[in-house]
């Protein structure tokens, strides 16, 4: 059974800077593309970037050049980089992972395993 669980959030002010991992157990991390999403208060849980099983990248139009998704497969651990912290980057973030091959996927129905999340509030 494959088992995600993120951590790093936290309270940051606006303009900062957070790192957030997904530690993998259960299965080789080589094994799966890896997301992350985000769910604010009231809002649907939404794509925010993705890591293929060769590190190829995605990322929504609201993180890009912000946020960075990285992996080590040694360490079962997959990263996500956020600089530059917004107010409207508030939510919960979520890891996500399926052992489809090719580019990461940004539909959250094509993910498999799901973290319980980790809360990252932005104050202004």
């Amino acid at each position: 059974q494959v088992q995600l669980v993120e951590s790093g959030g936290g309270l940051v002010q606006a303009g900062g800077s957070l790192r957030l991992s997904c530690a993998v157990s259960g299965d080789p991390l080589s094994d799966y593309i890896m997301g992350w999403f985000r769910q604010a208060p009231g809002k649907e849980r939404e794509f925010v970037a993705g890591i293929s099983r060769v590190s190829d990248t995605n990322y929504a139009d609201s993180v890009k050049g912000r946020f960075t998704a990285s992996r080590d497969n040694a360490r079962n651990t997959v990263y996500l980089r956020m600089n530059s912290l917004m107010p409207e980057d508030t939510a919960v973030y979520y890891c996500a992972g399926d052992s489809r091959y090719g580019l990461p996927m940004t539909r959250r129905t094509a993910y498999t395993y799901w973290g319980r999340g980790t809360q990252v509030t932005v104050s202004s």
